[in-house]
C-alpha cells in the first residue's frame, strides 16, 4: 500500500553502515529523509551519495538526519564507499541501509510495478524520497525513474518551506527561496495576520504576501 502524506512513517530495524538500528530510535525529534537507489555500484548513485554527503552540514543545519537505503548488503556498501570519495571527494558521512530481503523497500512502496517478481528488474528500488517530521509524520514524498539523479537543493528548498510552515501560519510561492516572501495562510484573517506579520500585501482576497518570518 502507498504511502500517503500525513501518514505515520513505518518503524523497521536493519543492518547499516553505521550499525544496526531502529530507526524511530535512531531519528529521534528531528526531522529524516529517507532515500532509496537501485542498486550499489552504480553510476546515477554513486553521484547522488557523494552530493548528499557534501551537503551534510546543511542538513544538519535544518536538524535533519539523512540515511540511504539499496537492496544491497552492508559489505557491498562498505565497499561502494571508496568509490563515492574518489568520484565525489565526500567521504560516506550518514548511514546506508542494507535491505537484501527488500522488507523496508516493500513497506514504504519503493519497488516498482510487479515487486513480487524475483527478476534483476523488479529486485532494483526505484529512486524514492521520504520527508519525515519530527512527529514521525510523512511531510513529502517523492519517486524519481532509475536513470535521473535527483535535485538535492531542491529538496533543501522543500525542507526550508516546510519547517517555516511548521513555525508560521504560511505557504511558499511557486520557485520560493529562502528569504523570499511567503504566502499568509487563508486560517488567518486579516486582523490576524496584522497582529502576526505587521504588513502584507493582498494581491487578492484569497493571496496575500508577507515577508519572510525570521
Amino acid at each position: 500500500m502507498a504511502i500517503r502524506l500525513g501518514d505515520d512513517a513505518p518503524n523497521f530495524t536493519a543492518d547499516t553502515t553505521e550499525g544496526k538500528i531502529d530507526f524511530h530510535q535512531w531519528k529521534g525529534d528531528s526531522w529524516a529523509v529517507l532515500f532509496s537507489h537501485p542498486k550499489d555500484f552504480t553510476p546515477v548513485c554513486t553521484t547522488e551519495l557523494g552530493a548528499v554527503a557534501g551537503l551534510k552540514p546543511e542538513f544538519d543545519k535544518r536538524n535533519v538526519k539523512v540515511i540511504g537505503l539499496s537492496v544491497d548488503p552492508v559489505d557491498s556498501h562498505s565497499g561502494w564507499a571508496g568509490d563515492i570519495k574518489d568520484v565525489t571527494g565526500n567521504e560516506l558521512n550518514f548511514p546506508l541501509i542494507a535491505d537484501p530481503e527488500r522488507k523496508v523497500a516493500e513497506t514504504y512502496d519503493m519497488l516498482p510495478g510487479g515487486g513480487g517478481s524475483t527478476s534483476l528488474a523488479d529486485v532494483l528500488t526505484v529512486r524514492s524520497v521520504y520527508v519525515i517530521g519530527p512527529d514521525n509524520k510523512v511531510k513529502l514524498t517523492l519517486t524519481y525513474p532509475a536513470s535521473t539523479g535527483r535535485n538535492f537543493d531542491e529538496l533543501l528548498r522543500v525542507i526550508d518551506s516546510l519547517q517555516l510552515s511548521a513555525k508560521h501560519s504560511v505557504a511558499t510561492p511557486a520557485n520560493w527561496k529562502q528569504g523570499e516572501d511567503v504566502i499568509i495562510a487563508n486560517s488567518v484573517n486579516d486582523e490576524d495576520a496584522k497582529a502576526k506579520f505587521g504588513s502584507f500585501d493582498a494581491k487578492k482576497p484569497y493571496l496575500r504576501t508577507t515577508k519572510q518570518p525570521s
